[in-house]
């Protein structure tokens, strides 16, 4: 099996490397594909499942954040997790614990208990892809680290392209609940292949955890964003959401006096201090506020404002991961070409032109147009996320990688948290001063504006940075 990335499971021998890096990979894989798929498969179907709470879509809101909310706040303890019991432990409890958060958003009688139920699916989720990393990465020879990263990506690639389609037509041929219920069979049998075909590998001694900074700064995102996503919900009174966001402020300002302090920090904000770092995280949070209010957005005004079945809004929205799909082949070309600065700083101009031309959709808009427009935006913003993505480790230095990482994905995963929940507040704005009962489709244009905006606001940072800022690792990925 040497130098081929192939697989029979009678063939399966546990002693063999490149047995076990196979196997594993496929598993870990499946987990991610599950993942993906529920992810973005929820956007979709909102306009149902509202109508099936009794709510008004808006608020369906707090379903999408408190999902994003858990995956900001689980992601930073994964490690020690993996290190201390073992990541076959953790990989398979993580899946238990997303089937369980499955099968409960597929029995929720109300938001209340859905909105639950997708926060122990995040849980799962956050576990489970990160950990899943792990396992590859020890498993896999360096012969066939390559190719194993390739399988993994397709399923980042086909998950955000088949969920809205998969949504969409189950939400409307079949029933919004459904959508839950198919993790189940998947989930019940990668913990079996999980316990039987992966190696339980664990560190000796993982060393300490920053559980005093993990709980402030887990307690601060939380409360910020349900509290955001909670106005206008009906869930609670806004006062007590705006209350609970007040709170979360003060929690996650306590943190970063304790951040300054603490030997090891679950979140090491000194990392800011490095100007790549700095641009690709706080800017890209900004840009991922405003690009990352369309997942949510679109599906919503295509339905609710422009009349589309959730299977039409699933046929559009796919454009988006088709978009990024496009962009792939050329991302290394482009950044060898122009460098990080030059192509973040037009490209965010590109992308808030895209994400801007959404408020313009209306009832007699032809699909093709809006479709090519989704298109062109889905490449732009994909480019924008890898690019930033890429410019983090920069100037990271190789020990501080894992660290890095973490911070990283906690202010990723915060910022299109706060995308979902700023968003939200400026379409119910948008409504009340319309004089609205529900949202109409003139609600909309208001909110896409607001979102092009914040894809701006990534521009004063990125100028910041020297021209040649990132160009060593802008080369390297070109040779590669």
């Amino acid at each position: 099996m040497t130098g081929r990335f192939s697989f029979n499971w009678k063939n399966f021998d546990p002693s063999s490397p490149d047995s076990v890096a196979v196997v594993s990979t496929l598993i870990v894989a499946c987990a991610f594909f599950m993942e993906a798929i529920d992810a973005n498969i929820i956007v979709t179907a909102l306009p149902a499942m509202a109508r099936g709470f009794g709510k008004d879509p808006v608020a369906l809101k707090i379903a999408v954040t408190s999902y994003v909310v858990s995956l900001g706040v689980f992601i930073p303890v994964c490690g020690w997790l993996a290190d201390r019991f073992s990541a076959r432990a953790v990989f398979r409890t993580a899946i238990g614990i997303f089937v369980a958060g499955s099968l409960m958003c597929a029995a929720s009688p109300s938001l209340h208990l859905f909105t639950f139920a997708r926060f122990i699916q995040g849980i799962g989720g956050a576990l489970m892809v990160p950990v899943g990393r792990i396992i590859v990465v020890r498993a896999v020879p360096k012969h066939l680290f390559i190719r194993a990263m390739n399988y993994l990506s397709i399923t980042w690639v086909v998950g955000p392209i088949l969920a809205p389609l998969l949504g969409g037509f189950i939400a409307t041929y079949l029933h919004w609940r459904m959508m839950f219920l198919i993790n189940v069979p998947v989930g019940i049998l990668g913990i079996y292949l999980s316990g039987n075909y992966i190696a339980n590998t664990k560190e000796a001694h993982p060393g300490a955890f920053d559980w005093a900074g993990s709980v402030l700064s887990a307690s601060g995102a939380t409360l910020v964003l349900l509290g955001l996503s909670l106005v206008g919900s009906g869930i609670i009174e806004d006062f007590t959401a705006w209350e609970m966001f007040i709170a979360g402020a003060i929690l996650l300002a306590i943190y970063v006096l304790h951040a300054r302090r603490a030997t090891h920090p679950v979140l090491d904000l000194r990392f800011f201090d490095i100007p790549t770092f700095r641009a690709s995280v706080l800017g890209g949070s900004l840009f991922r506020i405003g690009c990352g209010a369309i997942p949510f957005l679109l599906p919503l005004s295509l339905q609710v404002g422009l009349g589309k079945s959730a299977f039409e809004s699933g046929l559009i929205t796919c454009a988006t991961a088709f978009g990024s799909l496009f962009m792939r082949p050329l991302m290394s070309m482009t950044l060898r070409r122009f460098g990080f600065r030059q192509v973040l700083l037009y490209n965010a101009v590109f992308s808030a032109i895209t994400t801007s031309l959404c408020a313009f959709f209306t009832p007699g808009s032809s699909t093709l147009t809006i479709w090519l427009i989704v298109l062109v935006g889905g490449f732009f913003s994909a480019l924008q996320f890898s690019s930033l993505n890429s410019m983090l480790y920069a100037d990271i230095p190789g020990a501080s990688v894992g660290r890095a990482t973490s911070l990283g994905s906690v202010v990723q995963q915060v910022s299109l948290g706060l995308a979902v929940a700023v968003s939200g507040i400026v379409l119910q704005i948008s409504r009340a001063l319309h004089g609205h009962a529900q949202v109409e489709a003139s609600d909309f244009w208001p909110a896409f504006l607001i979102a092009g905006l914040f894809a701006l606001g990534s521009i004063p940072l990125i100028y910041r940075l020297p021209a040649n800022a990132g160009d060593e690792m802008a080369r390297a990925k070109a040779k590669s």
